[in-house]
């Protein structure tokens, strides 16, 4: 056979930059090699003006609005000419910042003039070790990745899921629990729960904090305050990183502890179990015939079966969030730790944050197309519920056991009374209304529960609803 791998254009190896790039392609200005080069560029050029702006070195003058104004144009129109360019510095270099700052040292002399750019250009990258730039990149790219992409998306899933929810907020269901039938609740609140779960994972997330350092090349400010002791470097840092957006961590080694990833992709993680959760259920709502897949029926559900429309975009949303999960898991348990002062571990390892978050968008955008195609079946749940009258067993022993608390004779053993008449077999209405008739309870409590059936023996399902927007 052909060798496919020199093919032009290159052929993606990956799903999510193959088949799958629409549904990710946003996350390419986060995440992506090019934004992480973009950041650096960004990240070196506002620390030439923090550090011009604010006089850190004595005697360097201040740059003129129009030069500040051209600096940040440079990451602003970065395109795939600028990819390219750092690419061939990057083979001489044989070090990815080390070319960011020859690649910023270019530019200089067109936008300061030759003759200054002799002296600022020294202070492009000064008193930075790799890690202060990268750190910092990785910070606002996690962080526009999250807030700008994944949470917007995550929010309207988790918003489409609410909506259902309080519209089958009154669609009674019979429950299983432990697969078995169990007391019935409604669609909309076993929905409302798992909206409720979700957007709780939510509110952590967009809480995160996104923490940043700059203090050289063990945390130090060693060479900082060697070459310019007079300064306050510390402020200097401090006030550099929050300008950026992010929070300033005051102590690290080289590099920054990246615990605050670990959390962000512990709560990400989360998040995705549980839609992981919500994914099964409705698989196995289908599955019983709750809800019919009635929309988007020119799609083919098996080559061989011509009946069959199956619950594709359930499944799929399972498989890239365990995906994503064990990314997920492997990052937070790993940017934890490093060797001593610095190993290049974490290097390696972010890398792969944009493929964690593209399993995890990829998942959302499948439920959420999954859902958008599924129509309620109140009448295949309500045959479930009329074939299952021994859940009223519990009602009727629980009324028992109130009015024999209130000293009424006659209302001995009533779970074992229940236990004997529906353990291990199916009852009809009849036998069930028999029995409550021959239970001589009080006859108002008696008219209740021969009102009561399996569909209206839903409590207070539908009202719990409204909690999804307290």
């Amino acid at each position: 056979m052909r060798s496919l791998a020199d093919s032009t254009p290159p052929i993606a190896l990956g799903a999510l930059d193959g088949r799958y790039r629409a549904a990710v392609a946003p996350l390419v200005d986060h995440l992506s090699e090019a934004a992480l080069n973009r950041q650096r560029v960004n990240v070196e050029v506002e620390w030439l003006i923090h550090l011009t702006t604010n006089g850190a070195v004595p005697g360097v003058r201040a740059l003129t609005d129009a030069e500040i104004a051209a600096l940040r144009d440079i990451p602003a129109q970065f395109d795939t000419a600028d990819i390219a360019e750092l690419a061939d510095i990057e083979r001489e270099t044989v070090h990815d910042v080390k070319a960011v700052e020859y690649y910023l040292k270019r530019r200089l002399p067109q936008i300061v003039g030759a003759d200054d750019a002799v002296d600022l250009s020294e202070l492009v990258h000064f008193g930075c070790t790799s890690e202060d730039i990268n750190n910092l990149s990785y910070a606002l790219m996690v962080q526009g990745a999250t807030r700008r992409v994944w949470l917007p998306r995550a929010n309207a899933l988790v918003d489409q899921i609410a909506a259902m929810a309080k519209e089958l907020a009154d669609v009674p269901l019979l429950a299983h629990t432990h697969g078995q039938p169990a007391t019935p609740t409604t669609m909309g609140k076993e929905l409302a729960v798992l909206a409720h779960r979700l957007r709780r994972q939510l509110r952590r997330i967009e809480a995160a904090e996104y923490l940043g350092k700059i203090n050289g090349a063990t945390g130090t400010y060693g060479a900082h305050v060697e070459a310019v002791p007079d300064t306050d470097w510390i402020e200097i840092s401090r006030t550099f990183v929050e300008n950026l957006g992010l929070q300033w961590n005051p102590l690290t080694t080289q590099i920054e502890s990246h615990d605050w990833q670990a959390e962000l992709y512990s709560d990400i993680a989360r998040f995705n179990a549980i839609l992981h959760n919500l994914a099964t259920d409705v698989w196995t709502y289908i599955s019983m015939g709750y809800f019919a897949q009635s929309r988007g029926q020119g799609t083919v559900g098996s080559s061989t079966m011509p009946h069959k429309v199956n619950p594709i975009r359930f499944e799929n949303a399972e498989a890239n969030l365990e995906v994503s999960n064990g990314l997920l898991d492997v990052l937070a348990r790993t940017l934890v730790t490093s060797r001593l002062q610095r190993d290049l571990t974490d290097s390696s390892m972010q890398r792969n944050i944009g493929t964690a978050y593209g399993h995890s968008l990829l998942a959302i955008d499948n439920v959420g197309r999954g859902l958008s195609g599924l129509d309620a079946v109140p009448a295949a749940m309500a045959a479930d519920l009329d074939a299952n009258w021994e859940v009223l067993g519990e009602p009727i022993q629980s009324a028992m056991r109130a009015l024999g608390a209130q000293g009424v004779s006659g209302m001995e053993q009533p779970y074992e009374r229940l236990k004997e008449l529906t353990r291990g077999r199916r009852i009809t209405e009849a036998d069930l209304r028999d029995f409550v008739k021959g239970l001589g309870l009080p006859s108002e409590v008696e008219e209740r529960l021969l009102t009561l059936t399996p569909a209206t023996y839903v409590g207070l399902a539908p009202q719990l609803v409204r909690y999804l927007d307290a």
